[in-house]
């Protein structure tokens, strides 16, 4: 009967994680499941850790009359052990390499060794168990090496030696399950980390031939730091990589919650696009985003300065035209980007900033498809560019 109990439990794990349920749904799931069978679960969790840029890892927690919800665990760069994690059942699992652990939190109970069971057993919790499951190297994505999960009763007498053996049973097709969620997260967010939301997105849904692009309509933003060559001179790797971090992450967060998509960077370079199926939003957020991206500069410059470090600005072009979106490479290494003549004359006009002594300047493409945006601008006069064939009225922000 626990067997076939396991059994049940883990063909519908395996079927909904198929289907694509999610861990919090799935959790729940199990403990609906396990305590329809007499388990009374009052409290369960799972997860795993994580291959992301800002979380160490995800997990579920369960709690009866709650539901299930989940937890993100933010990555701190250079921060202590928690002592916490280091007193809790899972460190105990990780560095001894065992699999499973258990504790009645009876009379028997040796308080002081786990202090999160400890509050458990003031609670009212009667017994706790804890399993690792770990995968192989092959199938290993950075750190996300298994799955660990915890439950908690509060039945008199704790877990059965039956019950013991259902959680056990239960563990392989769980842990499948939160790995292959895990690993699709992992993938997605890989992905977008390094290609942008949008272009992430059209290579998941199967554009990874090389050759397959479509003509889109954008703005172009081509926008790079002014002085970077003198300021890297003069200070180390250590401090220069940090400029430019910061210095990205004020653009990146302008660009991006402006709606548009940073595609890549070059040196200290970036190229960013504002897809619309109208000029007007499109060149209305970009205008924004450039308004937003001096005020999160100015505000960086001040603390930078206020702790000795060096400073410095950008210069950036804005331009609308039509590009070429998608793969272009060798069959086996592509990068995802635009190209086109838009491309081209926006680097030329991001150019001419030193000499024009301006931080931001528009194209007269730019100007004439802004619609009402357009008031925001005024002009520069008419200006010759290497490699445009005419020359051309370039714009900036209104300083009012």
């Amino acid at each position: 009967m626990d067997e076939h109990l396991s059994f049940e439990i883990g063909e519908w794990i395996l079927r909904m994680s198929l289907a694509g349920t999610g861990e919090v749904a799935l959790l729940a799931g199990v403990c609906e499941l396990l305590n329809g069978a007499g388990f009374s679960l009052v409290r369960a969790a799972a997860g795993s850790d994580l291959l992301d840029p800002t979380l160490d890892g995800y997990g579920v927690r369960w709690n009866k009359g709650q539901g299930a919800t989940e937890q993100e665990f933010n990555r701190n760069p250079g921060a202590v052990v928690s002592t916490a994690w280091i007193q809790s059942p899972f460190y105990y699992l990780q560095q001894s390499g065992n699999e499973a652990m258990r504790r009645r939190l009876d009379a028997s109970y040796r308080r002081g060794e786990f202090p999160v069971l400890d509050r458990f057993q003031d609670e009212g919790m009667t017994d706790y168990a804890a399993f690792m499951v770990r995968v192989g190297d092959s199938v290993r994505i950075g750190a996300v090496g298994g799955m660990r999960s915890s439950w908690t009763t509060d039945a008199a007498g704790g877990f059965t030696d039956a019950q013991i053996e259902i959680l056990t049973g239960i563990m392989t097709p769980l842990a499948v399950a939160v790995v292959l969620l895990t690993h699709s997260r992992t993938a997605r967010t890989l992905i977008a980390t390094y290609l942008g939301k949008d272009a992430a997105q059209r290579v998941l849904a199967g554009n990874i031939a090389r050759g397959r692009a479509e003509p889109i309509n954008a703005v172009v933003w081509f926008s790079d730091l002014k002085s970077f060559t003198r300021i890297s001179d003069k200070v180390g790797p250590v401090d220069m990589l940090a400029l430019l971090n910061d210095y990205a992450e004020a653009q990146v967060d302008a660009i991006e919650e402006n709606g548009g998509n940073v595609l890549k960077f070059i040196g200290d370079g970036m190229l960013a696009i504002f897809p619309s199926e109208g000029a007007v939003p499109a060149c209305t957020r970009a205008l924004n985003a450039a308004a937003d991206q001096r005020r999160r500069i100015a505000k960086l410059n001040e603390r930078r300065a206020a702790s000795g470090l060096p400073v410095t600005d950008t210069h950036l072009a804005l331009h609308v035209g039509e590009l070429l979106y998608g793969n272009v490479g060798s069959p086996r290494r592509l990068d995802f980007t635009v190209l086109g003549p838009a491309v081209n004359e926006a680097a030329r006009i991001e150019g001419l900033c030193v000499s024009l002594d301006q931080a931001v300047i528009v194209s007269s493409a730019f100007a004439e498809a802004a619609g009402e945006a357009r008031s925001r601008l005024v002009s520069l006069g008419r200006y010759a560019m290497k490699g445009v064939s005419r020359p051309q009225e370039l714009f900036t922000l209104d300083p009012g």
